[in-house]
């Protein structure tokens, strides 16, 4: 397993896309999104939404897409 510092470290390198797109297609159960990770990846992507703004968020959702 990965370790917290290194998913940390993951997070804080990512783009707001690639963070979104872990969000919207990862397993059930994944490590980043339980516990102290969850919280701050949590707080990464929401940081990371408001410095792309409402635009780029929108033109990322759509890049990714849902299936």
């Amino acid at each position: 397993m990965t370790s917290l510092e290194e998913m940390k470290a993951w997070v804080d390198a990512a783009s707001y896309e690639s963070l979104l797109r872990k969000w919207r297609f990862a397993i059930s159960g994944d490590p980043h999104f339980q516990g102290e990770m969850g919280d701050y990846y949590i707080a990464a992507m929401k940081k990371k939404r408001d410095e792309v703004g409402d635009d780029e968020h929108v033109r990322a959702s759509k890049r990714i897409g849902w299936e």
